[in-house]
């Protein structure tokens, strides 16, 4: 494939470099919102958008206007994720968002779904935990947030989260800790007066997610729609 890299920080190389060792080659690296104006239709068969939360909505736009599929792991911007959702089917477009590509992640996803909804009438309270590096910007992570939402819709309590302990019985915690070279950590626990159960994801090193990025880029690029992380591993 040829491929558009619109960003170019700690996970853009990592992209790169996987990239490359497949036999793909990287046509376009878009540092800067002038930079776009060389992904025009057909310059390349696939985007990857990985840059921050106020550039993420020009950046796909953009890309679903000249055709180009695109998926983006950038996060902190999904209160306008519906409207590109709604841009990408009037242009019949290509369009992926994921907060987070690590297919054990992913996994993790759904096996969080299954114990919420067995969990959902036992009296056990559920929080989250995440841990990632320093230069994280986004707190709590879009993976939290994944796993919080996937539990608050089977919780019969549960009404939302919030970015703290609590202890208030409507709202689940999620306690964010930021450490320096630590790619990412998630645990899901269900505590009890008698009893505790925690299921954790650890990623141990960033290549894991720009793999996940490549599988799903080779998957989705000959497809027309939108499309999420539960298609891919369906479709798997």
């Amino acid at each position: 494939m040829k491929i558009a890299l619109i960003g170019y920080g700690k996970m853009g190389k990592a992209i790169e470099q996987i990239a490359l060792g497949e036999g793909h080659t990287i046509d376009f690296i878009i540092k800067s919102p002038k930079d776009l104006a060389h992904l025009a239709p057909n310059s390349v068969d696939l985007a990857i958008e990985f840059t921050q939360p106020e550039s993420a909505f020009q950046n796909l736009s953009h890309c679903l206007k000249n055709q180009i599929p695109v998926i983006s792991g950038t996060t902190g911007w999904l209160d306008q994720l519906t409207e590109i959702e709604t841009f990408c089917k009037e242009k019949n477009g290509t369009f992926l968002y994921a907060s987070n590509f690590s297919i054990g992640v992913n996994l993790f996803f759904e096996l969080n779904k299954w114990l919420a909804e067995k969990m959902a009438q036992l009296e056990f309270r559920p929080a989250i935990k995440e841990i990632h590096h320093t230069e994280k910007k986004d707190s709590p992570s879009g993976t939290a947030i994944t796993l919080a939402e996937g539990i608050t819709a089977s919780h019969p309590l549960l009404t939302s989260w919030v970015n703290e302990e609590s202890t208030d019985h409507k709202k689940l915690g999620i306690v964010s800790e930021r450490i320096p070279n630590v790619p990412g950590t998630h645990t899901v626990s269900y505590s009890s007066p008698l009893e505790s159960i925690e299921i954790t994801h650890t990623a141990h090193n960033r290549s894991v997610f720009a793999q996940g990025v490549m599988k799903v880029g080779e998957w989705i690029h000959s497809k027309k729609g939108v499309f999420t992380m539960s298609d891919f591993i369906n479709d798997n």
